[in-house]
């Protein structure tokens, strides 16, 4: 390995660190009654804390640190103060930042409130599914096996895996090839896995049927019945001894 990717290696691993902080943090900050904006507002206070940039912001368009999502929306929900967080939504926190030059992405899903054991299980299914899918992400294996774990566990539960959003590569983009999907297509076999490579994995799914619709904005996706979705998502580091998750304290 030569010394740029440890290099690359080395500060990927200490900002995945600080951003697994953030979301920790953001996580625990999140309560019933607050705005969409509040939780964004923490974000970039917390961002700064930890000396690093907010890479969403840097997205063409995009002007926020955070897309925060409830129940049926399940990604690039714009944080604005109109959005509330009410007792038993399903809340989603997407963010990322930039430190020394590299990126990190990660995704929290969680119930702030009540909840009932069904809506638990659709959690705790999604939870597995990733660490599955993490499992697979060795050097030598390829983005089809990541991809088949993801929708054998979701649809194994009786629940849809998106299939017109993916993970991707990670790095000095944001966005990086390879793309990452939810459901397994066989050309992937073809991208193998390397050491030193560096992706980010998210499980999207749905309790219903995964067929998406944005909203006139553009960026909110939500699923066209209305039924719960949930993303979950790590920063994967691929090493000679397998998969190591980069956001994490």
């Amino acid at each position: 390995m030569n010394s740029e990717m440890k290099n690359k290696i080395e500060i990927m691993r200490e900002g995945g660190r600080r951003l697994a902080i953030v979301r920790d943090s953001l996580v625990k900050f999140t309560k019933i009654g607050m705005s969409f904006a509040a939780i964004e507002a923490e974000a970039q206070r917390l961002i700064k804390q930890q000396e690093a940039i907010p890479n969403f912001a840097l997205v063409p368009g995009y002007h926020w640190a955070t897309c925060i999502m409830k129940n049926d929306v399940i990604c690039h929900g714009i944080p604005t103060e109109d959005k509330i967080v009410n007792d038993g939504d399903l809340i989603t926190i997407d963010i990322g930042l930039l430190y020394k030059t590299y990126n990190l992405d990660t995704t929290a899903s969680f119930f702030v409130g009540q909840t009932t054991p069904a809506k638990a299980k659709f959690l705790e299914v999604g939870q597995h599914g990733l660490e599955r899918a993490i499992a697979e992400a060795r050097v030598g294996n390829s983005v089809y096996d990541i991809s088949y774990m993801m929708q054998k566990v979701i649809e194994k539960a009786g629940y849809g895996a998106v299939y017109q959003l993916t993970g991707h590569g990670i790095g000095k983009e944001l966005h990086e090839d390879p793309y990452i999907p939810c459901v397994a297509y066989r050309r992937d076999k073809k991208s193998k896995l390397y050491e030193g490579q560096t992706i980010a994995i998210e499980i999207m799914y749905t309790m219903g049927n995964p067929y998406l619709i944005a909203d006139k904005d553009g960026w909110n996706h939500r699923t066209a019945d209305h039924s719960l979705s949930a993303q979950i998502e790590e920063t994967v580091l691929i090493t000679a001894n397998g998969p190591e998750i980069l956001t994490k304290q």
